[in-house]
């Protein structure tokens, strides 16, 4: 006599339910997991940011209300001196304002200006139109410091292609270096030649997405190319307008590498022999690697943070208000 093990399945064919218990245990998981499972999609990145981010300016915040240097391992509260001698006793800190937003507003208008009229022209159909795309985003992926060597180079005072095309016109030569007006320009030269092709090639990408038939309308209509553009581009471009704006504000008046590597030496950081073209990032890492005060130099960046966040929504408020108006 044998023994059949295996239970006999319903004489309809279809599985048996399983018990409400069980039931009930499954519909609890899913609700649970459709109510928490997009809080964990997104936790790495509150994890990243409270790390790299948060924590930063949380202890920015706190060292910049202390006197702390490495040389003492003494830390006192100081309050809000930091800042008071910040805005009251430091000529040289004002020096390094006035020479950020000054490079900052000879590299930025005249980067986005020609890089949205080149954006314009590769946006037509043009021969060779691939190779004039790739071509403006060489200098992107270029290194800085390859960069910063051939400017220099360009504008040596002595030998410099600047000076020798300015002595072909009958212009005495130009010590680029010493004289602060001039150390602007040859800087802002530089960030503009890194930079227009990067913003020309966003810029294409926001004109090719613009839709055919509002040109092929206004074609109809008697509306010449550069109406056209005055009149579709350019409104069909602020948000990218916006966004380059912003971008390059933040890279602005953070301009660090271009400017330091600008000269060479020892002093390098102090921006020339009296902080002609010195920044304010030049002169925050002046203040804590050289002067070792620690707790002036987060004061410094707290600034630096605000003034960027300040000009970023005034760049916004304007480019807004200037596209409403066309």
């Amino acid at each position: 006599m044998s023994l059949d093990l295996h239970a006999d399945a319903p004489p309809d064919g279809r599985r048996p339910r399983p018990a409400p218990a069980e039931s009930r245990r499954r519909l609890s998981l899913t609700r649970l997991d459709l109510k928490y499972s997009p809080y964990l999609y997104v936790l790495p990145f509150f994890v990243l940011f409270a790390v790299f981010s948060a924590y930063p300016i949380g202890y920015t915040v706190w060292i910049a209300l202390t006197e702390r240097s490495p040389m003492n391992p003494t830390i006192s509260f100081v309050g809000l001196d930091n800042f008071v001698e910040l805005f009251t006793n430091d000529p040289q800190f004002w020096n390094a304002v006035y020479n950020t937003f000054g490079m900052f507003a000879l590299s930025t208008v005249p980067q986005l200006l020609i890089a949205l009229m080149l954006a314009n022209a590769l946006n037509r159909r043009l021969p060779a139109q691939t190779f004039f795309r790739m071509a403006i985003a060489m200098p992107i992926i270029t290194s800085t410091a390859v960069v910063a060597l051939i400017f220099s180079m360009i504008y040596a005072r002595e030998f410099g292609l600047a000076n020798w095309a300015l002595d072909l016109v009958g212009i005495d030569p130009i010590d680029w270096r010493a004289n602060r007006y001039a150390s602007w320009f040859a800087i802002s030269t530089m960030v503009d030649w890194r930079w227009i092709g990067y913003n020309a090639l966003i810029y294409l990408a926001a004109m090719q997405s613009i839709s055919k038939d509002m040109y092929e309308a206004a074609s109809l209509d008697g509306a010449s190319r550069r109406r056209q553009f005055w009149s579709i581009t350019i409104p069909q471009l602020r948000p990218t307008i916006i966004f380059t704006l912003i971008i390059s504000t933040i890279g602005g008046l953070q301009l660090f590498t271009e400017p330091l590597l600008f000269t060479s030496g020892a002093g390098a950081i102090s921006g020339g022999s009296e902080g002609q073209f010195q920044t304010i990032t030049m002169y925050l890492l002046d203040v804590m690697n050289t002067r070792f005060r620690w707790g002036y130099a987060g004061a410094v960046a707290l600034v630096l943070f605000l003034l960027i966040a300040f000009m970023s929504v005034v760049n916004y408020l304007l480019a807004r208000r200037i596209s409403s108006d066309k």
